[in-house]
């Protein structure tokens, strides 16, 4: 977070006020933090178009690398991410990383998952800004999702782990907490899921429909605390926002979840992402020489702040 302290001769618009501050700032970026809330003028959110004066302050809840963004260092994104990624499993095949909740896999800006894992290779001595082959990511995991995420280092990683998550060889077991208590306490849930591409959302329908895909979802109740529930989930498919739309379909969000889930009880709670961590990884039997010491390995990220919490009853 950045507070200012407007100084200004005479009244100015917000919005180019900021500018003038962050030349890395415009209008479109300024709009989406606004409907993020993460600007505000003497405590409260105001329109971009409001007038400050001098004595006013400004908070910003803008990463420093977005603001800074005119500063950044020539050359590849990964140079500019804001550090090396968390490595929980590192051999000369595949990465394993922890990514934070919050922080994209990839896209357009530099601090993404990617680029912290590809700074990690370039400290390490293993990838360098001309190289042949750049490490990928295998699989993805929504923004505000916590847990671990598989980058292949060498081409032959990409082609494998790319076939084994596809054709569901990789066991996946997510943590997570949900507002209400699930009945039953485990069960398998399934149906198809269907996606609305203009509000970017998906829906569970219990028919087979036109572009809707099969999903399938298990689940087991760990501990309850007053309203939530701890949950171990396993993606038996692995589609599109699957685990939040699955328990919310049977009145069960994932706190946090904003577009699934129930926002009052987010902003109770103050939960800026969801509560769900991918936080388990098992790998499949692998027949290939450069692979076998990799078969059956069971990889785990650190438990998230709310496992805890939902145990000894703070958070409910």
């Amino acid at each position: 977070m950045k507070i200012l302290k407007v100084k200004c001769l005479a009244p100015t618009r917000l919005d180019n006020y900021l500018m003038q501050q962050f030349p890395a700032l415009n209008p479109g970026r300024l709009n989406k933090a606004l409907r993020e809330n993460k600007i505000k003028l003497n405590g409260k959110k105001q329109p971009l178009s409001t007038r400050v004066m001098a004595g006013d302050e400004i908070k910003l809840f803008i990463l420093d690398d977005v603001l800074d963004a005119d500063k950044r260092v020539d050359g590849p994104a990964w140079k500019n991410a804001r550090g090396p990624a968390q490595v929980v499993y590192d051999c000369p095949q595949i990465l394993i990383v922890n990514k934070p909740a919050g922080l994209a896999v990839d896209g357009p800006d530099d601090d993404t998952l990617l680029n912290r894992a590809l700074l990690y290779l370039n400290q390490q001595g293993e990838y360098k800004e001309n190289d042949i082959y750049t490490p990928a990511l295998c699989h993805r995991l929504d923004t505000g999702t916590s847990g671990l995420v598989i980058i292949a280092k060498t081409p032959e990683a990409e082609e494998l782990f790319l076939a084994a998550i596809k054709s569901r060889e990789v066991k996946k077991t997510y943590l997570c907490v949900t507002f209400g208590r699930p009945t039953p306490p485990d069960a398998t849930l399934g149906g198809y899921l269907l996606k609305d591409a203009d509000r970017g959302i998906v829906k569970i329908v219990e028919d087979k429909q036109p572009g809707a895909k099969d999903v399938e979802t298990r689940y087991e109740t760990i501990a309850v605390s007053g309203r939530l529930a701890l949950l171990k989930v396993q993606l038996i498919t692995g589609r599109t926002h699957q685990i939040r739309a699955h328990m919310a379909s049977i009145g069960c969000p994932i706190l946090g979840d904003s577009k699934y889930g129930n926002n009052t009880a987010n902003r109770e709670l103050k939960l800026k992402y969801q509560a769900l961590c991918a936080w388990e990884l098992t790998m499949p039997h692998f027949n290939q020489p450069d692979f076998e010491f990799l078969s059956g390995k069971t990889f785990h990220a650190p438990k998230p702040w709310y496992y805890q919490q939902v145990l000894d009853g703070t958070l409910k």
